[in-house]
């Protein structure tokens, strides 16, 4: 069984007990969130595809730690103009773990 969610404006395939890394989202750690923006839900040969969501279905799951992403390194250049710019960004970010899938 998975789904597919929508949070910090992507799309994500989750499956129970999986770990992955969303946009931060404003929780402590250790505590239970509800992902209500479910866009597909599929059992074994079962799906349920929503227009735009999928009625009554919402994904439960754990908020594992808060970081922060690799530095992302931004170089700008004009050629020949002696314009230089160096930008470093690191993005936020929210490890949470799947629970369960209700449909």
């Amino acid at each position: 069984m998975y789904a597919v969610v929508k949070t910090g404006g992507k799309q994500y395939k989750v499956v129970v007990g999986e770990k992955l890394k969303v946009e931060q989202i404003t929780a402590d750690v250790d505590s239970q969130i509800v992902l209500n923006e479910v866009l597909m839900v599929a059992d074994g040969d079962a799906v349920a595809i929503g227009a735009p969501l999928v009625a009554g279905a919402s994904i439960k799951a754990t908020v594992v730690s808060h970081g922060r992403g690799e530095k992302v390194r931004i170089f700008k250049m004009r050629r020949r103009k002696h314009y230089q710019k160096r930008q470093g960004h690191r993005q936020n970010y929210t490890e949470i773990r799947i629970d369960e899938i209700v449909k």
